[in-house]
C-alpha cells in the first residue's frame, strides 16, 4: 500500500493509458470518459493530494464527462449529413427554362447540367425561355416547376 501512496500519479497515469486503449476498440466513448477521469487523478496526485482526494476527483471528473461531455459527443458522431439521393436531391434546385413551359405544352430546362421535362406546377401559368424556375417536385421523369421571381437591383 505504501508503493501505491508513492507512486500514485504514475498509478493513475497507467490506468488512464489503459483505459484509453481499450476504448479503441469499444468506440462507445465511455472508457474515454473514465481515462479523462484517471488523468485527474493522476493531477490530484501530482498536486500531492491525499489519495481519499484523488479518489473522488477522478471518480467526479468521470461522472461529470460522463453526464456532460459524452452525449453531446455521441449526439455529433452520430448526427453526420443527411445524404440525397436520385430525385430527392434535386427538389429545391433552379433551372433555365430551354422551352416555354405551358399547361398544355411540356418544355425543357436544364437543370444540374441535364435537359429535363417540365411542366408548370401551377397550371395556370406559361413560363417563357429564359426564365429561371425552382423545381417543386419530380413526377416520373417530369420535373414539377415554379417561376422564380427576378430580383431588381
Amino acid at each position: 500500500m505504501d508503493w501505491l501512496r508513492e507512486h500514485a500519479w504514475e498509478t493513475w497515469l497507467a490506468l488512464s493509458i489503459g483505459l484509453g486503449v481499450l476504448e479503441m476498440f469499444s468506440l462507445d466513448f465511455v472508457l474515454l470518459m473514465l481515462a479523462a477521469g484517471a488523468a485527474v487523478g493522476m493531477i490530484a496526485a501530482l498536486l500531492g493530494l491525499p489519495l481519499i482526494l484523488q479518489v473522488l476527483l477522478a471518480a467526479g471528473a468521470a461522472v461529470l464527462s460522463l453526464a456532460v461531455i459524452r452525449p453531446t459527443v455521441v449526439k455529433r458522431l452520430h448526427q453526420g449529413p443527411e445524404l440525397q439521393l436520385g430525385h430527392a436531391k434535386l427538389i429545391g434546385q433552379r433551372a433555365v427554362v430551354l422551352e416555354e413551359i405551358t399547361s398544355t405544352q411540356a418544355g425543357l430546362i436544364k437543370l444540374d447540367g441535364e435537359q429535363w421535362t417540365a411542366r408548370p406546377y401551377d397550371e395556370s401559368l406559361a413560363i417563357a425561355a429564359g426564365e429561371a424556375v425552382e423545381v417543386l417536385e419530380i413526377r416520373g421523369a417530369t420535373a414539377m416547376v415554379h417561376p422564380v421571381p427576378r430580383l431588381e437591383s
